[in-house]
């Protein structure tokens, strides 16, 4: 399983990278004014339908449905099962394409209601908006053909799938003087991106397990089975997604730049949730749902405490520095062309009130992996629509003190919240065992974080005197000292807390 982490890890760690390579380009040609924000409204509605029917809901319920039918019954069944999913989803989709083009503008009034006082700004987050949401259908079908390989365990192809949305924003950004305005142009970047993930994914499978073909159809045994465990996975996934609906919302009431805050913060909070937490959440479903077909619960059990235990270990520096130098890392990254330096302060609170919450943002698809693995996909809708009930109601008490940053910490509380319950459901079901050692394993995480956040602070001071002098590349030149210096601190301290013998076996499994 370690190999398959590091590819899917290595790959989403390459998509990042050239994600924050996107992300400069667009702070330097959008910054955040009305453009930016009206761009931000039209990634963010169909990228919340398709965490709800897409990657959320869809992966949940149909990777074990089939690796059940594959392992079961073999290649012929498990390939007429798909093709039965794909021509329900590809019918489904192109329905909701219609629906989103005919009604974009009653769409705007409820998911951007502070564009109404602003009519050209309205307006184009409309034009923008019409242009993003084919979007969702092409990666519906990268969803289905990556589930399918992953059963297979062919990870590289999905997890390097979104690379090439970053590579196609900023080749059409390169090229914003050619149209109407640089939303426009960041726009068909995200179209374009659609086209060329599913070329990829319909390629490798093609050559290693056959696309699916459009089939009649038919409510079997186990095409019920997998709406049974879509419904409630579409409800969790929808009430997540609630939550971002709130923030879009009332964000767009707050001063221009709100949105734009959001969106850079939340741009560096998913490096690790999706380098360390989806990465090993993807490998770890297929993986549970392979050892639970074959009835080796106590396997299934080890591989997710493994997992438990990785996430952790690469986590913690990143809750560490968000927490402690945000702003050094923010203006670091951003900091140039039309984003100023009070963009980036905005943008940095708004990051470690995100950071509070990284934890469970990391660990959460590895703890509702043992739920999905057995095909039940109801428990963990109780634990995240309570989680939701307590940050929209947060995100309602904070914004009027705390602003945009309010936002981000009533989402980070409801992430507490919904990882909590559902390791406390799984635990009561005799899923996961909290045993003395984990304890142990998690105090110790947690005083390596102290020194390793103590050490950040105290370099960020030592590059404050310092690095004054500079006249250019004086905030980069600070985070490269904070890198090295934190690699090299945590690096030691998890090798004296834990000792060698720990990460061998942690290796070797």
């Amino acid at each position: 399983m370690l190999g398959r982490i590091f590819t899917v890890g290595g790959y989403t760690l390459l998509s990042r990278l050239t994600g924050f390579a996107r992300d400069i380009m667009l702070a330097a040609i959008l910054g955040a004014g009305p453009v930016a924000d009206a761009f931000f409204v039209a990634l963010r509605l169909p990228n919340h339908f398709r965490a709800i029917f897409a990657e959320g809901a869809f992966n949940a319920a149909f990777v074990p449905a089939y690796a059940h039918v594959h392992g079961e019954r073999g290649e012929k069944s498990a390939s007429l099962f798909a093709g039965r999913i794909f021509t329900l989803l590809f019918c489904s989709q192109l329905v909701l394409l219609a629906l989103a083009w005919l009604f974009t503008p009653q769409a705007m009034s409820i998911l951007a209601p502070g564009f109404t006082d602003d009519a050209e700004q309205r307006r184009l987050a409309i034009e923008l908006t019409r242009i993003t949401f084919p979007y969702l259908l092409l990666i519906t079908l990268v969803t289905l053909y990556g589930g399918m390989l992953n059963v297979m365990h062919r990870f590289a192809s999905a997890a390097a799938a979104s690379i090439f949305l970053n590579i196609s924003m900023m080749a059409t950004l390169a090229l914003a003087v050619y149209f109407p305005t640089p939303g426009h142009a960041a726009a068909w970047g995200v179209l374009i991106s659609g086209f060329l993930q599913y070329f990829l994914l319909a390629g490798d499978l093609a050559r290693h397990g056959g696309l699916p073909r459009f089939a009649m159809p038919r409510l079997d045994d186990d095409v019920r089975a997998f709406f049974r465990a879509l419904g409630p996975a579409t409800i969790g996934s929808m009430g997540t997604q609630v939550a971002l609906f709130a923030d879009t919302i009332i964000a767009t009431f707050l001063p221009a730049g709100a949105l734009s805050a959001l969106y850079y913060a939340d741009r560096l909070n998913q490096l690790p949730i999706g380098v360390i937490g989806i990465a090993i959440g993807t490998v770890l479903l297929p993986e549970m749902s392979r050892r639970l077909t074959a009835g080796d619960h106590a396997g299934a059990l080890a591989e997710q405490r493994r997992a438990f235990e990785f996430t952790l270990l690469f986590s913690v520096p990143f809750v560490t520095a968000f927490l402690t130098v945000p702003d050094v890392i923010v203006r670091a990254m951003f900091a140039r062309g039309a984003f100023s330096k009070t963009d980036a302060a905005a943008a940095a609170a708004t990051l470690a009130a995100y950071a509070v919450g990284l934890i469970p943002f990391v660990m959460i698809r590895s703890a509702v992996a043992t739920f999905y693995a057995r095909k039940d996909t109801a428990t963990p809708v109780k634990a995240a629509l309570t989680g939701v009930a307590v940050n929209v109601g947060l995100k309602i008490a904070l914004v009027g003190s705390l602003a945009q940053v309010g936002l981000a910490f009533a989402t980070a509380v409801g992430a507490w919240i919904n990882l909590l319950l559902v390791i406390g459901f799984a635990v009561r079901a005799g899923y996961l065992e909290l045993d003395r050692a984990l304890t142990r394993s998690l105090a110790k995480f947690v005083a390596c974080g102290a020194v390793l956040g103590a050490t950040l602070w105290l370099a960020a001071r030592f590059a404050v005197s310092h690095f004054s002098a500079l006249s250019a590349l004086r905030d980069e030149a600070a985070l490269l000292l904070l890198i090295v210096v934190g690699t090299l601190v945590y690096a030691g301290s998890v090798l004296l807390l834990f000792g060698r013998g720990w990460l061998r076996s942690l290796v070797r499994g």
